[in-house]
């Protein structure tokens, strides 16, 4: 079985979808994605990060709670589109909209210059605009057909480029033969001192190995404290260098993958 984050017509429905060519059970929270993952109810297609914007952080912490595995990534172009019951946006007075749909469409919405009511999905924003003569939706165009809107804008998004990586989540690590081209880790120094994070980061590069992210995320302990997030390109010696960087920091290996589709 297959979960990701509902209800139906949300970038994540569509991705789980598109990646295991089958209906999805849809959860209300990623945070409950997680945790069946880590329970051994289902795989979870949840995402991690976006071009626009950067990461999920929802994500990260529900990565940093639970013991589970990245199994897998994949890309997908993000397409916001602005959808009413309305014909024109000259008659629209409030749009609704997610919290990241509206960072990632700011600019064509401080030009519309109404007001942005945030809501907990592109999906619920669809429904909210159904329901509400004279508002519109920045929304998807599944989410727009469920709901019987008319899409008046299409591509408001701040860039064309726009796209959200997806990373599939098990219970148990990747197995197999297949090569690999990606690892992630978290690494936890608990403690601070003047030239931790390099001395996190040197064995890594004395090693050639590329980082192709770096995430500092609070660790929940209090004022000052973080840990990191971090994609590394997979190679023999990353056990090496979790040895080393194990002797001054808590590491735990997130898992290694390669790409399972997208666009």
């Amino acid at each position: 079985m297959i979960a990701a984050l509902g209800p139906r017509g949300t970038f994540s429905h569509e991705a789980a979808a598109s990646l295991f060519r089958t209906e999805p059970l849809l959860l209300p929270s990623i945070k409950k994605i997680v945790e069946g993952v880590y329970k051994g109810e289902f795989i979870g297609v949840v995402p991690i990060e976006n071009s626009e914007v950067g990461s999920i952080g929802l994500t990260l912490d529900a990565l940093n709670k639970f013991p589970v595995f990245i199994t897998g990534e994949a890309w997908f172009r993000i397409r916001h589109h602005l959808a009413s019951n309305v014909t024109s946006t000259e008659f629209i007075k409030r749009v609704y909209a997610h919290p990241q749909a509206h960072e990632q469409c700011s600019e064509f919405l401080e030009e519309l210059g109404v007001t942005v009511i945030h809501t907990e999905s592109n999906a619920v924003s669809a429904e909210l605009a159904a329901k509400d003569q004279g508002s519109a939706a920045i929304t998807t165009e599944n989410a727009a057909r469920l709901q019987n809107l008319v899409i008046i804008r299409e591509d408001v998004q701040n860039s064309e480029d726009n796209a959200t990586r997806f990373v599939s989540l098990e219970k148990e690590r990747k197995k197999g033969s297949s090569p690999f081209t990606q690892c992630s880790l978290i690494i936890d120094p608990e403690t601070d001192r003047p030239g931790l994070l390099y001395e996190i980061l040197g064995p890594f590069a004395q090693r050639g190995i590329n980082l192709s992210r770096i995430i500092s995320r609070p660790s929940k302990r209090g004022r000052g404290s973080y840990l990191f997030f971090i994609d590394c390109s997979s190679t023999n010696f990353l056990c090496e260098v979790i040895d080393e960087v194990g002797k001054i920091a808590l590491v735990r290996e997130l898992g290694c993958y390669s790409s399972i589709g997208g666009i």
